[in-house]
């Protein structure tokens, strides 16, 4: 997949997409910071993730931390991004879910309620 400035689609976990950001609006793209609204479409993998169903939720995504790009370092990338669930949520996510991205990308830090 080739990396895009404001993209429409952004696949969060698992290489098959079992969760991924879907129909992102930007409302706000600067070189600090950049806001959408979107669906996180996750798979509750019930009874496993090949026969799971995947359901959608309501978001506002939130990139953040510009740092250089270690293969051309006079590109900047957002190196967090943010998701608040503005209504339900997949079951065990809190209300705001960071991920770290990037070259050191870990897994996802979840914070807040």
């Amino acid at each position: 997949m080739k990396s895009q400035v404001r993209p429409d689609t952004f696949i969060l976990a698992c290489g098959d997409g079992n969760s991924r950001l879907v129909s992102l609006h930007w409302t706000k793209w600067t070189g600090r910071t950049a806001v959408a609204r979107g669906v996180n479409a996750v798979n509750d993998c019930k009874p496993y993730c090949a026969a799971g169903t995947f359901r959608s939720y309501p978001v506002v995504v939130r990139l953040e931390s510009p740092q250089p790009w270690k293969k051309d370092p006079q590109v900047r990338q957002f190196t967090r991004l943010s998701l608040v669930f503005t209504g339900a949520r997949p079951e065990g996510y809190q209300r705001v879910v960071t991920y770290q991205l990037g070259d050191s990308a870990s897994a996802p830090q979840r914070t807040g309620n």
